[in-house]
């Protein structure tokens, strides 16, 4: 099997079991360790526990994120069947690339116009087994 649905199967499999933390930083110390859709993204893809710059500094996790080539195809794969864009930031050469980490992580955590809460975590999970099917055939 392709790495990026694996990956997004596995993630689904991690919020369902663990639950997903929407709040600051990517990880919350609560009775079970809740983490931000993007870190399921890098520990599964990984293959590690949360690093502890997960739950105190949200510029090392990001950097850290991204380092993960296989975390990013997850996190793309979310982004590309996602109902909005990501919103684009300018890099230090001065080129504009999406802000995919963003995109994900404020789709999970934020309501939608018009909501008043952010999607379920069932909702979630569906989002990233939608993806999981487009990432398996776009690769057939």
């Amino acid at each position: 099997m392709h790495a990026t649905p694996f990956v997004l199967q596995k993630m689904a499999s991690v919020i369902s079991a663990h639950g997903l933390h929407t709040g600051s930083q990517f990880a919350a110390h609560t009775p079970m360790d809740t983490l931000d859709i993007c870190a399921v993204a890098y520990i599964v893809a990984e293959h590690r526990t949360p690093p502890d710059v997960f739950f105190t500094d949200e510029i090392a996790s990001i950097q850290l994120i991204q380092a993960s080539p296989r975390a990013m195809d997850a996190i793309k794969a979310i982004s590309d069947v996602l109902d909005t864009p990501p919103c684009e930031t300018r890099t230090a050469d001065g080129l504009y690339e999406a802000d995919l980490i963003e995109h994900v992580s404020n789709w999970a955590a934020t309501p939608p116009i018009g909501a008043t809460t952010p999607p379920t975590t069932s909702e979630v999970i569906g989002r990233i087994l939608r993806a999981a099917n487009h990432a398996t055939q776009t690769v057939a």
